[in-house]
């Protein structure tokens, strides 16, 4: 394990002597805009390894990315490594469509131990639901991000992460998503408790989410990317780009459906992935993203 050469797969420049909230943060925003939330090896047929060597040779050398427990694993190694206190989390998903959460963990997320404070990192959610920043592990109180306004509220020892959704305004109507979620004022995005987890726990959730049929990893291929000021996603066919907070508290929301022929170029122009083997693009469940 080479951080320089972490930092390097990151783009990353900025002074590592101090382990404070500053450079945290700088970090995990340089990683979220370079590693993408990606679940392709599995329609690669690839199977995804829980193992932080097989992790950091994806990521760090093949320039890949990965689902919540490769970023977040390879986070907490890197945090760890730069002397940050850092712990392991277990989350459950929030499906808005059935309205409930999965009865097993499902999503790792990583909690840090900072100068008396908690804060929740979480490099590994992808998609317009991804935090852009360390988040402090308060109840009720707003946390506005670039992505849009996110909260804890702690209920009995259950915290739950919530996003505020801004306005959208979707170039191509006829592909933008299902009438309930769109009139969505705040979506629940998975909540989680403060157990520390091993990694070990994650094995079956991790074998699991790659080969149950109804799993979305397996039902959707998907590819998603922070940019300086939005985010690109690449789902089955479904090219979608939103630029943040373009006017007025509304996003812009911009959808293209690609060609076969176009997957690979544009993998490679807008997510910088290569793939090593052949890629089957897959998205036949409803199950909204977005």
């Amino acid at each position: 394990m080479d951080i320089k050469e972490y930092f390097a797969r990151i783009s990353y420049q900025g002074s590592h002597n101090k382990p404070d909230l500053a450079t945290m943060s700088d970090i995990f925003q340089h990683h979220i805009q370079a590693v993408p939330f990606e679940n392709l090896s599995i329609h690669c047929g690839e199977s995804i390894e829980l193992d932080l060597e097989a992790t950091y040779n994806k990521i760090v050398r093949k320039k890949r990315g990965g689902w919540c427990m490769e970023n977040n694993y390879l986070l907490s190694w890197v945090l760890k490594t730069l002397g940050y206190d850092v712990t392991l989390l277990g989350a459950k998903v929030y499906i808005p469509e059935l309205d409930a959460y999965p009865d097993e963990i499902d999503h790792l997320l990583l909690q840090v131990e900072l100068d008396g404070k908690s804060y929740i990192v979480d490099g590994g959610f992808g998609m317009a639901y991804q935090l852009w920043q360390p988040m402090e592990l308060i109840s009720g109180i707003d946390q506005p991000q670039t992505p849009g306004v996110f909260r804890f509220q702690e209920e009995s020892g259950t915290w739950y992460l919530e996003k505020v959704k801004r306005k959208q305004c979707v170039l191509n109507q006829s592909t933008s998503a299902s009438e309930n979620v769109e009139n969505e004022v705040c979506r629940r995005v998975y909540l989680f408790t403060l157990q520390p987890r091993d990694i070990e726990e994650f094995r079956g959730c991790n074998a699991h989410l790659q080969t149950a049929p109804d799993s979305l990893f397996v039902t959707k291929s998907i590819c998603s990317l922070q940019t300086s000021d939005g985010i690109r996603a690449l789902v089955g066919w479904k090219l979608t780009e939103i630029k943040y907070n373009y006017r007025d508290n509304m996003d812009l929301v911009e959808i293209r459906i690609l060609a076969d022929e176009e997957i690979e170029k544009t993998l490679k122009e807008k997510f910088n992935v290569t793939l090593e083997k052949k890629f089957v693009p897959t998205n036949t469940s409803g199950l909204s993203l977005f």
